[in-house]
């Protein structure tokens, strides 16, 4: 059962002379209840605002237009007044940001931190909120959570700043999680760690996980699917599974060259060229021809549409797509 529906979901910044840019541009997707679904691509293709613009976390030049819509179990959380969005942002709807160092507060103890959440979306004395915030670092694998709950974050490591982040977005039990990038900063053994954990917090709580990632290979043994992003836009989208099986968009098949595998040591690398273009400098056609090894001449005047390839498998590519065979 869908418990998030994205539907045709546009951000634009306010531009120079009131010229709006879109950096979302049209993009739908759901996320099953107790489902991991990974939003992949470069960065600069709108993953992050796109988990943004779901909590109604936009900066303030941004906005989501007016055919947006993001269905969270049965309602539009678009048309919701600033009070209504909150019972569900953090409550029902949580956020792991990428950088635990600029999200936590340097002057105050994480237990403080994660007690503060606690009472922010239930009724709980400080004695019970201590007490609440011990037990989620303990579930979060923080060794000895009854003496690092007064610890300031500066006090901690990388990775633990990071499962403190995980139990503050844990902390009102949501029904959703939106993780971005919440490996990044981190070596890979910590990294492994901490996708472990979400793994284990997913299983355990029934919790579905939108997980907003550059990186394709922390996605192959956890997601249910993936979701592949370019220039603001889905391009293609299968059962984890059947991507990594059958790639069928250039850009995919080109995120999939550049990493490197154990199978051929001396095998090279076959990087991407080019940048992803910034919002007001997005090519017509396909958005991705300029950087396309494929691309023929209808790639660089017309849109492709995101059509069926497969079952549950969609791509919007006028060459290796279902519209090629047309």
């Amino acid at each position: 059962m869908t418990l998030l529906d994205v539907h045709d979901l546009h951000v634009a910044f306010d531009g120079s002379g009131h010229q709006a840019v879109t950096a979302v541009d049209g993009v739908s997707f759901g996320v099953g209840r107790g489902e991991l679904v990974a939003l992949v691509g470069e960065s600069g293709c709108g993953k992050s605002l796109t988990g943004l613009a779901i909590l109604g976390l936009l900066p303030e030049t941004a906005r989501t237009l007016d055919q947006s819509k993001v269905v969270f179990d049965g309602t539009d959380l678009t048309t919701l007044a600033p009070a209504a969005m909150r019972r569900y942002r953090g409550a029902r709807i949580a956020m792991i940001f990428q950088d635990p160092v600029a999200s936590l507060n340097p002057v105050m103890r994480v237990g403080a931190q994660i007690s503060e959440a606690i009472r922010a979306h239930g009724r709980a004395t400080r004695q019970e909120a201590r007490a609440r915030a011990i037990a989620l670092l303990a579930e979060v694998g923080i060794a000895d959570p009854a003496s690092r709950v007064d610890a300031y974050p500066h006090q901690l490591s990388g990775g633990m700043r990071q499962r403190v982040m995980i139990a503050i977005a844990l902390a009102a039990e949501p029904e959703l999680l939106i993780a971005d990038e919440p490996t990044t900063a981190l070596d890979v053994t910590v990294q492994a760690q901490i996708l472990e954990l979400l793994d284990t917090l997913r299983a355990s709580r029934g919790m579905a996980v939108l997980l907003v990632t550059h990186d394709l290979a922390i996605v192959a043994s956890r997601a249910d699917r993936v979701l592949v992003m370019y220039a603001g836009r889905i391009v293609e989208s299968a059962a984890t599974r059947d991507l990594f099986h059958a790639p069928r968009h250039p850009y995919t098949r080109g995120l999939f060259g550049s990493l490197p595998t154990l199978a051929d040591g001396s095998a090279r690398l076959a990087p991407i060229p080019g940048i992803v273009p910034p919002p007001d400098r997005w090519p017509s056609g396909c958005r991705f021809h300029p950087r396309c090894p494929v691309g023929v001449d209808r790639c660089r005047r017309d849109v492709p549409p995101l059509v069926d390839i497969g079952p549950r498998h969609t791509a919007a590519c006028w060459v290796t797509g279902a519209e090629a065979n047309r």
